[in-house]
């Protein structure tokens, strides 16, 4: 048999709900007085003296009150709905939330449609007896006033933050730790950087995410939120029933995270405002770089060609077979790139690459044709000489680079300067014009017929010269790469000795673009030239040894292009 208590009007067989809420928000001032435990044992003491015995505690800590996609107001939601809850018992209304249209929208009209009494202590609200009731929506409103400034200060102090060289995200990724002195320092977590490591030396092997994710699952190695749970850390990720199970858009995220090179990115997102929490995704040139800020565990180099890498992606062939050169070879005359055929009827000596553009005679360019392994044999003679003249006449190398550097960024420099300047002045008159139109059309002198096309015919000019300002900025940033880029180079061939044969690394490592030309018969037999370009470095020609006897003579008086460079 159930005995029902009668407390003020109200049956103990429904649950009496005591929602208790904390965000990282809160001051700190109220902190204490908002704890959790504060906020338990003012409910509990309030629930016992007005006689309410059947309570349960609905908590969520550390959960902005501007939402209401909260783990544990979701679930007494749910309760209330399905008739469980008789009673709702907040300390304050800003515990219960800080979004007034929805506030109002439970307390006024979902609550009293389900039964359910509503109290908030402090206010002194309650939806039975009416007291505090006409109150309360300049309580909610002061509440969400309340989240707002906080939001502008938290934005500020983020800004102010990033000005003083901080870093702003409190999130590390995967391969870092905190140091347990300095929570601000991070530490290279060894087990989970060599994974890191091995993720990024896969990509310049040749593999895509996908390929990568499948070959860490066959070897057993631990996903991130599973490596984290291992470790006992702290993490919100979860945890899959496949510890194994990489997924390709994580190794995706590993391989964009510039972090990796000892930097701290800010500003890469924020929220839509204090209410809308959905985060929009800064443009890259957006972001705020904060350099040296904790120990690489990937080369800022090799970082940059991986990006590279990746915006060529390579698919293999129908057979499941892909070339070495797979993204890197173009047609000299059209510029298009060309494809790689193969096929299951062929032999390895006739897997080829032709121009994608040719479509058998019926596309827009001629026939632009090379055999994978005649491509293979000239790109390895090309790279072994470059090592060796790099190995044993390091100096001249360095002094030839600096040379035609000096050149391109000269050239690039006047270019961009003029593209600036003639634009800054025809965007200024463009300005003027339209001033000019919009007086012209007020005074009924032009038509708004008219007056609408010149508009539009202005506005356009304008667009398209803002284009071409932001293309010259990228044009030098990608001046600024090569340079960073030459370091990767030169590391690497300083490192090849006898070499063999051509590995994927080794080649997207060395190797930026090749462009095939058509095939020449004047001489009674087919010759194809191949332009090799090699990354940071372009096209380059071998001096012959009278030609590096006066480079160095040129070195020794000229010590100052040198250092360029080195």
């Amino acid at each position: 048999m159930t005995t029902a208590i009668k407390t003020n009007g109200q049956t103990d067989e429904k649950i009496t709900a005591l929602y208790c809420r904390l965000s990282v928000d809160d001051d700190n001032k109220d902190e204490e007085s908002n704890s959790i435990t504060n906020q338990k044992q003012i409910l509990s003491d309030f629930a016992k003296k007005e006689g309410y015995l059947n309570t349960m505690f609905f908590v969520d800590d550390g959960v902005s009150g501007t939402t209401f996609q909260r783990p544990s107001f979701q679930r007494m939601e749910k309760m209330a709905e399905n008739g469980e809850i008789g009673t709702i018992i907040v300390k304050d209304l800003s515990r219960f939330g800080r979004e007034q249209v929805e506030m109002g929208r439970l307390t006024q009209v979902v609550y009293p449609s389900l039964g359910i009494r509503f109290i908030a202590i402090q206010e002194r609200v309650d939806t039975l007896t009416g007291d505090g009731v006409e109150m309360m929506p300049f309580h909610n409103i002061f509440n969400e006033w309340y989240a707002a400034q906080t939001s502008k200060k938290i934005r500020a102090v983020w800004q102010t933050k990033a000005e003083h060289g901080e870093r702003v995200s409190s999130a590390i990724p995967y391969g870092y730790k905190r140091a347990e002195d300095n929570s601000k320092k991070w530490l290279i977590d060894e087990p989970a950087a060599q994974t890191v490591r091995k993720i990024y030396a896969l990509c310049l092997a040749g593999k895509g995410p996908a390929q990568i994710a499948r070959q860490l699952e066959t070897e057993q190695v631990l996903v991130p939120a599973a490596y984290l749970e291992h470790c006992g850390r702290k993490h919100a990720q979860k945890v899959p029933k496949n510890p194994y199970a990489w997924e390709q858009a994580t190794v995706a995220y590993i391989l964009e995270n510039r972090q990796y090179t000892g930097c701290a990115v800010n500003f890469k997102s924020t929220t839509v405002s204090y209410k809308v929490h959905k985060r929009i995704q800064h443009n890259t040139e957006d972001y705020q770089i904060i350099p040296h800020m904790q120990e690489a565990i990937i080369p800022e180099e090799q970082w940059l060609r991986v990006q590279e890498l990746r915006k060529n992606k390579r698919r293999p062939t129908k057979t499941g077979r892909t070339s070495l050169f797979s993204g890197l070879v173009y047609c000299y005359d059209c510029k298009a790139k060309m494809h790689f055929v193969a096929a299951k009827s062929m032999t390895r000596k006739q897997e080829h690459f032709r121009c994608s553009r040719y479509k058998s005679g019926r596309g827009e360019c001629s026939m632009h044709y090379i055999r994978d392994t005649v491509l293979e044999k000239l790109v390895l003679e090309a790279v072994s000489d470059l090592a060796d003249f790099a190995r044993c006449y390091e100096p001249v190398f360095l002094y030839m680079l600096a040379k035609k550097n000096n050149a391109m960024r000269q050239k690039e420099f006047q270019r961009l300067k003029k593209a600036v300047d003639s634009g800054t002045k025809r965007i200024a008159e463009i300005d003027r014009l339209i001033e000019r139109v919009f007086e012209q059309n007020a005074a009924g002198i032009l038509s708004d017929e008219r007056f609408a096309v010149m508009l539009r015919k202005y506005e356009q000019e304008q667009k398209e010269l803002t284009e071409e300002a932001a293309e010259s900025r990228q044009a030098l940033e990608n001046a600024e790469q090569k340079a960073v880029d030459l370091r990767l180079v030169l590391r690497t061939l300083r490192e090849m000795t006898d070499i063999k044969e051509l590995t994927p690394t080794l080649v997207n490592s060395l190797i930026e673009r090749i462009e095939v030309h058509s095939s020449d018969k004047s001489s009674g037999h087919s010759h194809v030239k191949v332009d090799i370009y090699f990354t940071a470095v372009g096209m380059i020609d071998i001096p012959t040894g009278k030609e590096i006897q006066a480079m160095i003579e040129e070195i020794q008086k000229n010590p100052q292009d040198f250092k360029f460079v080195a």
